[in-house]
């Protein structure tokens, strides 16, 4: 008995157990905000109605003359953005979209409430939609206001939370830059993911707790397939937030929900399904027969010019991949000797893009004279709007890659291959040639197809037409 009753104590606490009970760290701060959101909307909501009895049509009535109508009007107003989340931190209470409706809403509350207790009397209606105005106008004004008084402050280094993260190496530099970005964090550190593995685990957390940590940023690597973590971090009174790599790129759609119990991402589909890729094809067709009509001199006149400056013909046709990994040939203006093909494999050797997937050579001996200044402005890339027209290619994507380029690619790089080609696209108004990492260019190809919208894509256009003027890592 005496034996058995040993090996009960020794065994491990329950795992939701904490070594002592303590209040969340940034509990104080917390409370400190939202006791001064709801005193600025109380002060919004009672000189909003203020001013709507004083403008608004005078009759006698429970609510401008008893003290209780006007407490409900506050109870109701602040409840209801209460329920809504607006006394959240972060972008949530800076929602005014939210606030609009919140208080429209409350508004039509009160309103039902002004007709069931009064059905045989007449009530304000100027009143009413003043308050209603005046509510919107303040409570939004005021809630500006702080937050340009709260971001004012932690620029100075006061009101912030002190965070800790935890993720791969490889990763940690985009985290920072995450959490830099948000000015209302100190990193007092940064640990890798093996700081959680079991054998760790025990020290992190006790650093953490002397740290006085409140909240800590955790890579979805450093986390996964760890079942206990969560549990830690809450026992620890640390407010946990994971983090996405580079390497899950999780649709930008996405929303958070439950199906049950269990939480899961959704992506919800659109009214009309599938009309998103003809919206996009009818775009490029119609920009494109437009830039052909007005782009009939250029064409001339660069024909005319390569003519003069070497011998060769005026275009250049090369197989590309496309579409579903299927070769195309790609029109361009010959830029470069007529040999330039079988010159390249003894210039590899010079390659400038780090990982050699791409081949791009800064000052390349097989370029014309006349080769440099199209390259220079991108009057080379002019051709492929036939290709547009055939459907081979859109205006904004993924360019399409030569097949020795494509043969060194990963199974992820495939992705890219799974919408039409551009002509532009977010790699070549976020660098161009500058970009000397192939992987970069990769996030920026997928992070367009995540995002995609025909908004975007006139965005890249019209930041394509500034990157070719200002010449920007072009050659």
């Amino acid at each position: 008995m005496h034996s058995r009753y040993l090996s009960i104590v020794n065994l491990k606490p329950d795992l939701r157990s904490a070594k002592g009970t303590r209040l969340h760290r940034g509990f104080a701060i917390k409370v400190l905000r939202i006791f001064t959101l709801v005193l600025l909307d109380t002060i919004a909501l009672k000189l909003a109605w203020k001013l709507a009895v004083f403008y608004g049509t005078p009759l006698e009535s429970q609510w401008t003359e008893n003290s209780s109508f006007q407490l409900l009007i506050l109870v109701v107003g602040i409840g209801m953005m209460a329920i809504q989340r607006l006394y959240e931190p972060g972008i949530q209470r800076r929602n005014y979209l939210e606030l609009i409706k919140v208080v429209s809403l409350a508004e039509c509350f009160l309103l039902l409430i002004a007709f069931l207790y009064e059905p045989n009397r007449y009530l304000s209606r100027s009143t009413f939609l003043i308050f209603w105005l005046f509510s919107i106008a303040f409570i939004s004004l005021e809630r500006w206001i702080f937050d340009v008084v709260i971001n004012l402050v932690r620029k100075r280094g006061s009101i912030r939370h002190s965070v800790f993260l935890i993720t791969d190496l490889e990763d940690q530099e985009n985290s920072i830059s995450l959490i830099e970005k948000q000015n209302c964090y100190n990193l007092l550190g940064v640990s890798e993911a093996s700081s959680l593995d079991r054998d760790n685990r025990e020290a992190t957390f006790e650093f953490l707790r002397k740290q006085g940590i409140v909240e800590a940023f955790v890579s979805w690597n450093a986390i996964k397939n760890r079942l206990y973590i969560s549990w830690h971090f809450m026992s620890a009174g640390i407010t946990l937030w994971i983090l996405p790599t580079d390497k899950d790129f999780l649709p930008s759609k996405s929303i958070l929900s439950k199906v049950g119990e269990v939480a899961c991402l959704s992506i919800p589909a659109p009214i009309i399904a599938g009309s998103s890729f003809w919206i996009k094809r009818c775009f490029d067709i119609f920009c494109s027969t437009i830039l052909l009509l007005i782009l009939t001199p250029v064409y001339l006149l660069i024909a005319l010019l390569i003519k003069l400056d070497s011998p060769g013909s005026i275009f250049f046709q090369q197989n590309r991949i496309g579409l579903h990994c299927q070769q195309f040939k790609m029109w361009k203006f010959r830029t470069m000797v007529v040999n330039a093909e079988k010159l390249q494999s003894s210039l590899e050797a010079k390659n400038e893009i780090k990982d050699g997937v791409l081949f791009k050579l800064k000052d390349d001996p097989r370029i014309t004279p006349i080769g440099k200044f199209l390259r220079r402005y991108s009057l080379d890339e002019l051709p492929q709007i036939f290709n547009v027209l055939l459907g081979e290619m859109s205006l904004v994507g993924p360019r399409p890659l030569p097949i020795r380029d494509v043969e060194k690619f990963k199974t992820k790089h495939f992705i890219r291959q799974e919408v039409l080609p551009g002509i532009t696209g977010l790699w070549q108004v976020s660098g161009r040639s500058d970009i000397d990492n192939f992987e970069d260019g990769v996030k920026l190809d997928i992070s367009y197809i995540e995002n995609w919208s025909i908004w975007l894509d006139l965005k890249i256009l019209l930041k394509t037409i500034n990157v070719v003027f200002n010449k920007t890592g072009a050659y």
